[in-house]
């Protein structure tokens, strides 16, 4: 399990937070950049963290970093396969009067132009995806009361934690968790947009929700051992580590939406990308 766990580290990050269009040019008053130190055996922490003035993001990827700054999902991004390998922590002091996630989001996106001197521009491109869409038969799991623990507290905290034999546990806040085992899925109060850029890591093409589900659910998705290599793989690490342990060739996460009453249909759409036309791989010193 440590093998799995130690790689799925880029399954859910800001995109779930930050999610208005991208704001004027900010900057932070003051920030330090710093290469993540390696995760251990032992465990890890991964995660945004937002406290008044202060920023901290530990072990988040250039790929995570870019998710955040132009509020697009993996599969958006066209450059180098390494910005899901290279990893750094960032701690930052957004400057006095200055709030909102728009404007965090210009603040990240000025840091990756000053300090990895990030050049990039936008496009849309037809791309292979998948539908997300209600079965025939209707949903099958029941939508959760409205809930008073999933309230915005006005502060932003985004945790991935792992490394036992319990799996990798992503916190959204509010109650809201998705536990990745070696098998299956466990999502608790989430809501259906909040999982499309996970199935895609699953998969080889985005998933586009189609839905129009607005409430939040708990329910439980299995998986196979290749789809969870696609999972590692896609997040940046050695799919070859994880081991073939057997089990039901039936199973997949298509068959595993099918039991919730949802169903992926393959279709072709025009998905808005950003097109990385330089960055470094090593940033400017503090």
């Amino acid at each position: 399990m440590k093998a799995a766990t130690a790689l799925i580290l880029t399954i859910v990050t800001a995109p779930a937070v930050f999610c208005q269009a991208p704001a004027p040019r900010t900057e932070f008053e003051v920030a330090s950049v710093k290469a993540s130190a390696p995760i251990t055996d032992a465990g890890f922490n991964v995660g945004v963290h937002i406290d008044g003035a202060m920023v901290r993001c530990t072990y988040l990827s250039l790929l995570n970093y870019l998710n955040i700054a132009y509020d697009v999902k993996d599969y958006q991004i066209i450059g180098p396969d390494w910005l899901a390998t290279e990893h750094f922590d960032i701690a930052a002091k957004r400057p006095e009067g200055v709030s909102g996630e728009a404007a965090l989001r210009g603040m990240v996106a000025s840091l990756l132009e000053d300090r990895f001197k990030l050049a990039m521009h936008r496009e849309t491109r037809d791309l292979p995806a998948y539908a997300l869409v209600v079965g025939k038969g209707g949903l099958k799991i029941k939508e959760l009361p409205p809930d008073a623990d999933s309230a915005d507290t006005g502060k932003v905290d985004v945790n991935v934690s792992g490394g036992g034999r319990g799996g990798t546990t992503v916190d959204l806040g509010g109650g809201s968790t998705l536990t990745y085992g070696l098998n299956k899925l466990e999502a608790r109060k989430v809501t259906i947009p909040s999982i499309m850029d996970s199935l895609s890591k699953f998969l080889d093409r985005p998933v586009v929700d189609m839905t129009d589900l607005k409430g939040r659910y708990n329910f439980t998705l299995d998986y196979s051992i290749d789809e969870l290599r696609n999972l590692v793989r896609a997040s940046g690490g050695d799919a070859s580590r994880i081991p073939d342990m057997g089990g039901d060739p039936t199973i997949s996460i298509f068959t595993s939406v099918e039991s919730l009453g949802l169903k992926m249909e393959a279709r072709k759409a025009p998905v808005q990308v950003i097109v990385i036309d330089s960055i470094q791989k090593t940033p400017t010193a503090n």
